[in-house]
């Protein structure tokens, strides 16, 4: 067992949820998120508080699945992501599981 664990923007969250149904993942959980990227953008010069951060509205995804169905889930999101004509692709990590109970 291994802990998987994807991100996404706000706006993909049907998409991954679908990603996870199809690759059999049908136990998970997730959490909003703030997305932040380092460096200055337009936005962030532009502003009249340049202190002020801005995120982005993000989902954070993680389930307890087996190496089989992760693989499923790896292969589905690269295909999602190939798709994509922003910069925001989906993000997956696997963490492996020492001990559980």
């Amino acid at each position: 067992m291994k802990l998987v664990i994807v991100t996404s923007v706000e706006e993909f969250q049907k998409d991954v949820l679908r990603l996870f149904k199809n690759a059999d993942i049908h136990n998970l959980s997730s959490s909003d998120i703030d997305g932040y990227k380092n460096g200055s953008s337009v936005l962030m010069t532009s502003s009249w508080f340049p202190g002020e951060k801005f995120g982005n509205e993000s989902r954070l995804f993680f389930s307890f699945t087996e190496d089989e169905n992760i693989n499923i889930l790896f292969r589905l999101i690269q295909e999602f992501n190939s798709t994509l004509e922003t910069n925001n692709a989906v993000r997956a990590v696997v963490v492996p599981i020492e001990r559980s109970i």
